[in-house]
Order: C-alpha cells, then sequence, then structure tokens
C-alpha cells in the first residue's frame, strides 16, 4: 500500500519523512518542501536501498533496473560540493529527490547522465541475449545449458582369460570399463561368467531389441581340439570380437541385462524372458505369403540376399566337414601303408631295396600325420567360420522377418482404424443414437489411433536402425570370411609344400639301390649313359622350383605354422637353389657321375618332355 497518496498522516502530521529534514554536512539550514508537491511515503524510506551493480555485463534480466527507474540514479555533484542525495523506495515512481530545485545546467547535466545509463543498459541486455557476456557462468544458467553437450557413451570388455574343467562349460573371465549412468562403478574386473550364460544374454537381446543385429556366440569348443594352445587362442579371440560387437552397439549397450550381466555376483538369468513376435506355426504360415508392401528397398532386397548366404555358407560347412573327414581317412590309410611297406624291408634280400624299403615306409607315414594335420587345420580356418556365419545370418534372416512381422501388423493395425472411423460415421448419420454405443465407439476408434500410432514409431525406429546396421554387418561379415579365406590358403600351401618337401626327402635312399640309379629311370631303355642326379629339395627358400615362381620375401613371416623341412646341395658343390647341407644315404656310387647341362635337369620347363620320350 502506497502512504504516499495520504495528504493527511495521523501518525505522521507533518506529512513528510521525519529524516528528510535532518541537516547534512554540506548544508547549514533545512529545507522547506515544495508547494504543490505530495509528502513522499515515509515506508520507502525503511525499505532496504538497491545495491548498485558495479558491472553491468554480470546482470541478468531479474537484477536489472527498469530505462524509467536508472534515470533516477546519483546525479554527478555540483562544483561547490553540494550533492543532492537521492532517496529510493521500492519502485521508481516513489523515488524524490529532496533540496531545492535543479538549475538547468544540472539538468542538462542530469539528462546526459540518464541517456547514458539507458545505453549501457540497452548494451547490457543485447550482450546477455547474443554473446552472454565475460561475466561468471553461474549468472547464465541458459548459457551453460547451450554449451553443454551430451556425453559419448561407451562400454568396453576385454576378455583376461578362459577356464575349462573337463567336459563342463568352460568359464570366461573379463573386465569391464563404462560411463554409463545405470552401472555403479566405472570399472568392473575379475567378472567370471560361463559360456552358457552368454548364450542366454544373447537370446534375450535378439528378442528384445528387433531394431539391432546381434551377432551368434561362438561356439565353447574348436576343430583345433580342447587342450590346445590354438583351440584356447581362436575361443578367445572369438569371443572377443563378439563382446566388440556387442558393447560398440549404442542400442544393445543401453539394454538393462548388460546391467545384470555385469554385475551379477552368483552367476546371470535374464530378469525378464521376451518372446518373438510369432513363434512355431504361426510363424512357419507368415512365411508362406508375400512379404509386406516394403517402403526401404534396401531392406527389402537384403532378406533374399541374406538367406542364400545363409544357405551358402551352411551348404559349403557340410561339404567342408566331408573333406575333411576323407582327409582324415587318407592320414590314417597311409599311416597303415608306411607300416606295412616298412615290414617288407624285413624279408627283402637286397640291402640297397630293404633300405629303401625301410626309408619309404618312414616318409610314407609322415606323409599321413601331415593329411591328418591338413584336415585339422581345414576344419579350423574353413570350417569353423562357415558354420559360425551360417549361425549369424540366420540370426539376421529372422530379424528381418520379425520387421515384416511387424508391417503386417502396422497394416493390420491401420485397416482396424479405419474400420473403427467407418463405424463412428455410421453412427454419427444414424437417426437414433444412443449414448453407450457413441462412447463405446469413441473409445474404439481412440484405442486403434493409439496402437496405429506405437506401431507406426515403433517400425520407423526399427527400419532407421536396421539400415545402419544392415552396413555394419555386411562389411563385418565380408571382412571375416575374407580373412578366413586368406588363412585357409596359406595353411593349405604350407601343408602341401611339406608334404612335398617329405616325399622328395626319399629320393636318395631310392636312387641309391644300385649302381644304376635304381629305379631313377623306370627301365627305360633311351636314358642316357650318365646323368646328373639332382639331390636339392624343390622347397627352397627361394621359392618353389616345379612352379617356377618366386616366393615373396614375407612367406615365411606368412606362413602359419612354421617353416619347411632343410634342403639339401648338390654333391659336387652349391645348388642353384641354395639350400643347406643334407646328410646323403648310400649314394657314393654317384660321384663319379659326370655333370650335364642345366637343361638336362627335371623341373617344370623340361618334365613334360622327359615323360614324352
Amino acid at each position: 500500500m502506497d502512504y504516499s497518496s495520504i495528504p493527511n498522516d495521523p501518525d505522521h502530521p507533518a506529512g513528510a519523512d521525519p529524516w528528510q529534514s535532518s541537516p547534512q554536512p554540506s548544508r547549514t539550514s533545512f529545507p522547506q518542501p515544495e508547494s504543490g508537491r505530495e509528502p513522499d511515503s515515509p515506508t520507502a524510506k525503511h525499505a532496504p536501498p538497491t545495491p548498485e551493480p558495479q558491472h553491468h555485463e554480470e546482470r541478468d534480466g531479474s537484477d536489472q533496473e527498469s530505462p524509467s527507474a536508472s534515470s533516477y540514479e546519483e546525479p554527478p555533484q555540483r562544483s561547490n560540493g553540494e550533492g543532492r542525495i537521492p532517496s529510493r523506495s521500492g519502485t521508481a515512481s516513489d523515488i524524490r529527490f529532496q533540496g531545492p530545485p535543479l538549475t538547468e545546467e544540472e539538468l542538462r547535466q542530469q539528462q546526459l547522465y540518464q541517456q547514458r545509463q539507458q545505453e549501457r543498459y540497452q548494451q547490457a541486455i543485447h550482450a546477455q541475449q547474443h554473446t552472454r557476456g565475460p561475466g561468471p557462468q553461474r549468472y547464465h544458467p541458459g548459457a551453460r545449458a547451450g554449451q553443454r553437450q551430451p556425453p559419448q557413451y561407451k562400454l568396453q570388455a576385454k576378455i583376461t582369460g578362459l577356464e575349462r574343467t573337463g567336459k563342463k562349460d568352460p568359464a570366461i573371465t573379463f573386465d569391464v570399463h563404462t560411463n554409463l549412468p545405470k552401472f555403479r562403478t566405472t570399472q568392473v574386473r575379475a567378472i567370471k561368467r560361463t559360456h552358457s550364460e552368454f548364450v542366454k544374454l544373447a537370446d534375450h537381446l535378439i528378442s528384445s531389441n528387433p531394431e539391432a543385429f546381434v551377432p551368434a556366440v561362438p561356439p565353447a569348443l574348436t576343430s583345433a581340439g580342447a587342450g590346445t594352445d590354438e583351440d584356447e587362442a581362436r575361443t578367445k579371440a572369438s569371443l572377443q570380437r563378439w563382446l566388440n560387437c556387442v558393447c560398440g552397439n549404442d542400442v544393445l549397450m543401453r539394454d538393462d541385462e548388460m546391467v545384470f550381466f555385469v554385475e551379477s555376483d552368483a552367476g546371470y538369468s535374464p530378469m525378464i524372458r521376451m518372446k518373438q513376435p510369432a513363434t512355431g506355426v504361426r510363424r512357419k504360415v507368415i512365411k508362406q505369403f508375400a512379404p509386406p508392401p516394403d517402403d526401404t528397398p534396401e531392406l527389402q532386397n537384403a532378406r533374399p540376399i541374406v538367406k542364400l548366404f545363409y544357405l551358402g555358407t551352411m551348404e559349403t560347412g557340410q561339404k567342408v566337414d566331408r573333406v575333411v573327414k576323407a582327409r582324415r581317412g587318407l592320414g590314417l590309410a597311409e599311416s597303415d601303408l608306411g607300416v606295412k611297406i616298412g615290414q617288407l624291408s624285413v624279408q627283402e634280400t637286397h640291402p640297397g631295396l630293404a633300405s629303401a624299403y625301410r626309408k619309404l615306409g618312414k616318409i610314407i607315414q609322415t606323409t599321413g600325420d601331415y593329411h591328418a594335420a591338413q584336415g585339422t587345420a581345414e576344419a579350423t580356418t574353413i570350417g569353423d567360420p562357415l558354420n559360425y556365419h551360417s549361425s549369424d545370418a540366420l540370426i539376421v534372416k529372422e530379424t528381418l522377418t520379425n520387421r515384416h512381422i511387424l508391417l503386417r501388423d502396422l497394416l493390420t493395425a491401420q485397416a482396424a482404424t479405419r474400420n473403427k472411423l467407418s463405424a463412428a460415421d455410421r453412427i454419427k448419420s444414424s437417426g437414433s443414437v444412443r449414448r453407450e454405443k457413441v462412447d463405446e465407439a469413441i473409445n474404439a476408434l481412440d484405442e486403434a489411433k493409439s496402437h496405429e500410432q506405437y506401431l507406426t514409431h515403433k517400425t520407423q525406429r526399427v527400419t532407421s536402425n536396421l539400415l545402419h546396421e544392415k552396413r555394419r554387418w555386411f562389411a563385418r561379415t565380408a571382412a571375416d570370411i575374407r580373412v578366413s579365406i586368406r588363412e585357409y590358403v596359406l595353411r593349405e600351401i604350407d601343408f602341401e609344400r611339406r608334404t612335398l618337401a617329405t616325399l622328395e626327402a626319399v629320393r636318395p635312399d631310392v636312387r641309391a639301390i644300385d649302381a644304376s640309379g635304381g629305379l631313377s629311370r623306370l627301365g627305360r631303355e633311351a636314358h642316357p649313359a650318365t646323368r646328373r642326379t639332382s639331390m636339392a629339395s624343390s622347397q627352397g627358400p627361394r621359392g618353389d622350383a616345379w612352379s617356377g615362381v618366386p616366393r615373396r620375401p614375407d612367406a615365411l613371416d606368412r606362413s602359419v605354422s612354421g617353416g619347411f623341412p632343410p634342403t639339401v646341395k648338390e654333391e659336387d658343390g652349391v645348388n642353384g637353389e641354395g639350400g643347406r647341407k643334407r646328410a646323403g644315404t648310400g649314394v657314393s656310387s654317384l660321384k663319379g657321375v659326370a655333370e650335364e647341362p642345366d637343361d638336362d635337369r627335371i623341373d617344370a620347363k623340361n618334365a613334360a618332355s622327359r615323360l614324352a620320350t
């Protein structure tokens, strides 16, 4: 309430502030109130004075005074030292200046001062709206909100150990580092989960996240054999890749089950059991129909491709398994053959032929071992990847099928909404309208619209996410298949060259059966009387002598399973292949053989002509 409007206050009969007539240090008399001027409010003088801000840049909109109030700020002092001290109240209309009237010069100075104050006020407001000024950030909450960027959440897992106890499910130990707010701590160490718990987590993620491609969990055992170093290394590497894919996915890392999987103390079991949108016979029946209309050609064309890839990898994996089984059988047969050939040396009376039987039997046994190991390598390098990618493609295909089911549900919801709307229109146009039917029709229409809107948003979210997931899955699968094929080819080359070098090692023993070179000429009559017999291995550091193609400089480094048997030198000196020395067996009768030109050597260039003659 403004008491200044009361002309005669009974508590203050003088009508003025009891302190306004107090003598000031620079005054010599008491000023008299002007005629016709209303007395000031006595309560306005008791209000706490508003502190004068020191920096206009630090004011916000609530702390700034209005332009009209700024005009009543303290004017400049007179030159003779008599200042005007303003008296402020809560509002600008209550502010009064005491003392005698100002002169024209003082009024002009006061007006200039007011203009400067208004300009500074407008500049401060403009700075707050655009640049927010250089003041402390605590005065600008809006600026802090505009500059704050959303944090980039991450979830990283690293496998540290793999434990196998007999035929039980292996246990995997891993560490987790994250900055997601759902987790209790940023680092969780020594988490131990069994392989079956990984499978449970994957099944839940597949059911609860239809907008993401969840990779298939790698098998707990590889074809390399349980207990071997290669099996442990491959199992840990495959599980690490699976964790990297799951933890690097923005959708999967935010699933609540990831928190339970990491922070559970006594094992893991899904808290919420989700189901597929359609299972069993209903799912098979839905697959028999043509796919629904799809406005995303990239996803529409992706499902047939993924299905062909799934069927192709599954069929190829089955054929590789048959090849592996046959090669292992070949290895066993060769080992048995080598044992029987070695037994012939006991009954043979010729010393050279008996030695050749004994050495040849050992070489064939070694070749059988190589073929058995080659079968295991084929199953490990190409068979396991094909079977894994077949199961992974099956998950991707079923995820795309779930999207088709979602599209069908959306079409059904749209048709239901149209039916409800038609029913409401018929009720509206009917002659007699009952209130119960109207309420029922309105509720049914609202429910149908809300369900249709929910399915529309879900379909859009699933489609947009699956587009990115499809591109990532295609790139990741192509890279994995390329790496597997490269490793398979290198291992095959390695085993074939080992086998060839092993078979070539028996040549000195076969040719040393008698003085004429044993079976080196296979009983032909047109062979030259004397010829040079090469004892060098065709598999040298410089390449394969039979192919004529030099080996790459990094061939030994790229090989997966070690080097090759040592090469040998010629009897007369150093072979052109540059091999190492080899202990000769029974070749003393060939020391006097004269050398012939290099074109007489049996290699890829003249092998055909020699066979023809």
